[in-house]
């Protein structure tokens, strides 16, 4: 989780899928991954917080960690 705000914060959101899918193989939720970027956004700012997102939303779609409302697979939206 360490690595996901570090690479945030050194701008280098085209490395971060590939820690996003190591991170989800390790058994971090996309709730945690959420929780790290929108961390290092706070520090690291928007701009970098913006491409993280992208680049995180691209990876956990492509493991298919999300659901058809863009939520994790198996949990439940608030207003369902």
């Amino acid at each position: 989780m360490l690595n996901l705000a570090m690479l945030t914060a050194l701008g280098r959101p085209e490395e971060l899928g590939i820690y996003v899918r190591g991170a989800l193989a390790s058994g971090v939720t996309v709730e945690e991954i959420r929780e790290v970027l929108l961390h290092a956004t706070v520090y690291c700012g928007t701009p970098a917080g913006r491409q993280a997102f992208l680049a995180a939303h691209t990876a956990l779609k492509s493991a298919g960690a999300l659901g058809n409302n863009d939520e994790p697979n198996g949990g439940s939206h608030p207003s369902a």
